[in-house]
């Protein structure tokens, strides 16, 4: 509560006014801007998002908010958001009035989305004796131990309560219910030390709002059980990454879901609205493909997409088979009932009866597989906050539904707009294994988006097309997309550059007295691979152009200390465990083996 003096009668009073709940003012000098605000123009303005609802928690009320610079300027990542929302429900309800709900521009659109949560569990003891966690999140350096992940036995196993993990996880559930936060689905990972929530599924700002609340949960709770969380994509070398699957669907604002065939069609007495709407997010993913990849350009991103755990940087859609199918036909000029095969399954035991399955399968290599009702973008990254992933396919699809209806407007069919459309990104449909090279050939040879290096795909956000489409979409102005491309390269460079310090600070510190301490091991090198390093820092420091910058950075990440940390692990592979300073793998991703 907020206090004030009477001068009059001597008394401290409370002030509470319920103004300072819709609008505030802040200095907001010190926030990444990416250009778009100076120390001399430095006022930060917050207003309420009224559409993620307040809560309280602890003697502190959480009010969602914008924040915005003094000249209106978005400096934070739910204004852009809120504004793609209203663009995607604005062309959205007029395209479905095309297509026969005549009551959907009173009804509206809305972007629903569920975010499952991955992250790891280790001993807070432990990871007090690794600098590269405490600064970076991740391991810079480490040998991985003879057991991992090989034996596929974490995935799904009991929370055993030999180890801190369960109570953790039970009391994360707790805390965040007493918020309204339901996170209903707790398990373990494919990693040893590896766990995942899930929530119910809900408005995007709201999911939004919660998932940053619960992660910040995570931490606070890990550390009374005696354990460090970690939310980085990839922790560890040789063992899965973490992600944040963003699972996202569209509806009417009276609940209507636009991606199944049966609602949409009955709401809008046309048995092709479906596969109308299919056609326009079809073609959204093909042509803005880079965007989608922009979004996920998280720094942990690099290590984890297309490592066989995560799909490959490479944009593409699966959709099963029956629905390709229905798809195909449909632009073949055949506009017969979606009629999925939805199968059964008889084991062949008697107390077991049979039991239908869906039509489609998990297509885990798929960055954006279609699901039932809604699409899956497995490419996300852990450590994000997922409002530009949702600020992107709401933008996306914006400016599709509204193309649409353009050209409807000028006297051409729905289901003939529909039709070229598929014709023409047809080739953004793949059902395949993600993984494997050959495919990958294949889908880069068909013109898809493919764009491996994060600092490349970051860039996307000052090209032409780019800047054309969130401009018209009201979404960002060109001045704020590129302060985000600057922010963004200066967090990847940054980044790096922590990443750097702290590998040379554990050599010095750490690596080269073990070595000595032993008698043994690859002294030269180790002093060798700090002098490269230190050498690499130097150059980036005195490089000016962000961009430049960041590429500079993604080399020596990616390429320099890839190969000059099988030094460091060459080393702690021969020196005495008594004698080894860090901790090792095996201590920090084993809760019960030590």
């Amino acid at each position: 509560m907020m206090l004030k003096f009477n001068n009059k009668t001597n008394k401290v009073e409370y002030d509470f006014k319920g103004k300072d709940l819709v609008q505030g003012e802040t200095d907001g000098s010190s926030f990444p801007n990416g250009g778009l605000r100076a120390t001399h123009t430095a006022a930060g303005y917050l207003a309420i998002d009224t559409s993620s609802p307040v809560f309280l928690r602890g003697d502190t009320i959480f009010i969602p908010s914008i924040f915005v610079s003094y000249y209106g300027k978005a400096l934070d990542e739910k204004t852009p958001l809120l504004r793609a929302n209203d663009a995607m429900s604005t062309h959205g309800a007029r395209f479905l009035k095309h297509l026969g709900m005549e009551d959907a521009i009173e009804h509206g659109l809305k972007a629903n989305i569920g975010l499952e949560q991955e992250l790891f569990l280790i001993s807070r003891e432990q990871f007090f004796r690794r600098p590269d966690l405490q600064f970076c999140g991740r391991t810079v350096m480490g040998r991985v131990p003879p057991r991992d992940q090989e034996m596929c036995d974490h995935y799904m196993g009991a929370l055993s309560t030999a180890t801190p993990a369960l109570a953790c996880m039970k009391e994360i559930q707790d805390e965040c219910f007493k918020m309204g936060i339901p996170l209903k689905t707790r398990h373990r990972e494919v990693a040893p030390g590896q766990f995942e929530f899930a929530p119910e599924y809900g408005v995007n700002t709201v999911q939004i709002d919660q998932n940053l609340t619960v992660m910040q949960v995570i931490e606070e709770v890990a550390a009374k059980h005696g354990l460090a969380a970690l939310l980085q994509e990839k922790p560890f070398d040789g063992i899965n990454g973490s992600g944040k699957h963003n699972n996202w669907s569209i509806a009417t604002g009276n609940d209507i879901p636009l991606f199944l065939p049966g609602p949409i069609n009955k709401a809008t007495n046309n048995p092709v609205a479906f596969p109308i709407i299919m056609a326009a997010v079809v073609a959204a993913i093909d042509e803005h493909g880079d965007l989608m990849r922009m979004s996920i350009a998280s720094p942990g991103n690099d290590f984890r997409l297309g490592a066989m755990e995560a799909p490959p940087a490479i944009v593409s859609t699966y959709l099963g088979a029956d629905m390709t199918n229905y798809l195909k036909a449909f632009k073949d000029g055949d506009s017969k009932a979606y009629l999925p095969d939805t199968g059964s399954i008889d084991i062949g035991v008697k107390h077991i009866p049979a039991f239908n399955i869906p039509s489609e399968d998990r297509n885990r290599t798929s960055p954006f597989p279609y699901g039932g009702a809604r699409f899956e973008f497995r490419a996300v990254g852990s450590s994000q906050n997922c409002s530009m992933v949702n600020t992107v396919l709401n933008t996306i699809c914006a400016a599709k539904f509204a193309e649409f209806s353009d050209r409807i407007e000028a006297g051409e069919t729905a289901v003939d707009i529909a039709k070229e459309a598929l014709n023409k990104h047809w080739k953004v449909i793949f059902n395949g294994n993600g993984y494997d090279l050959e495919s990958q050939a294949m889908l880069t040879k068909s013109g898809v988006w493919r764009i491996d290096s994060g600092v490349e795909a970051i860039k996307c956000l000052g090209s032409e097309k780019n800047l054309a489409l969130f401009d018209k979409m009201g979404v960002m102005a060109k001045d704020e997309m590129l302060a985000r491309e600057v922010s963004l390269h200066d967090h990847y460079t940054g980044t790096v550059v922590m990443e750097a310090g702290s590998f040379c600070d554990m050599v010095n510190r750490h690596v080269i007295p073990s070595v000595k301490a032993a008698g043994q091991g690859p002294l030269a090198g180790l002093v060798d691979a700090v002098k490269i390093i230190t050498k690499a820092q130097e150059v980036i420091h005195d490089t000016e152009n962000h961009y430049e910058k960041a590429c500079l950075a993604r080399v020596l990440r990616l390429e320099t200390m890839v190969e000059l940390r099988k030094v460091c692990d060459a080393a702690e592979e021969i020196v005495p465990a008594d004698l080894w300073t860090l901790a090792s793998y095996k201590q920090l991703l084993f809760l019960d083996s030590h």
